[in-house]
């Protein structure tokens, strides 16, 4: 495993701090809380490179490879895997520091897939697209 943050030009597209509220019975942090975290950060990522609502219509199979702890900061980074007529498929990482801001260690990684919505909630073609039909 790798102890070096991806190299994302914005940084991370979510950071936050987990904390004792997010634990499951075990004291961990509960993974549904990670999954939404992850679906927080590529719903915004895809929002943007579409300029426009979407929804998440799949998780490929993801792998935890460490618990998170509570204090930990934890860190989203999202990268265009695919992208289709009206879909992406969005790489989404999550990594943590200790509270102290070193130990960097990635805890998990999948790929998300958004479609890109209209104003009716139907499947569009991302924005850029449509702009060179007009």
């Amino acid at each position: 495993m790798t102890d070096t943050f991806p190299s994302v030009t914005d940084g991370p597209h979510l950071r936050t701090i987990a904390m004792p509220r997010d634990t499951n019975a075990a004291g961990a942090i509960f993974g549904g809380w990670t999954v939404s975290q992850m679906d927080l950060a590529g719903g915004t990522f895809a929002a943007q490179r579409t300029k426009g609502r979407v929804a998440t219509v799949s998780i490929e199979a993801m792998r935890f490879l460490r618990p998170i702890a509570v204090g930990d900061e934890v860190s989203c980074y999202c990268a265009l895997q695919e992208e289709g007529e009206t879909s992406l498929g969005v790489r989404i990482e999550v990594w943590v520091r200790d509270r102290t801001g070193s130990n960097p260690e990635k805890v998990t990684e999948g790929v998300f897939t958004y479609v890109a919505l209209d104003e009716e909630g139907k499947p569009r073609q991302p924005a850029d697209d449509r702009a060179s039909e007009t």
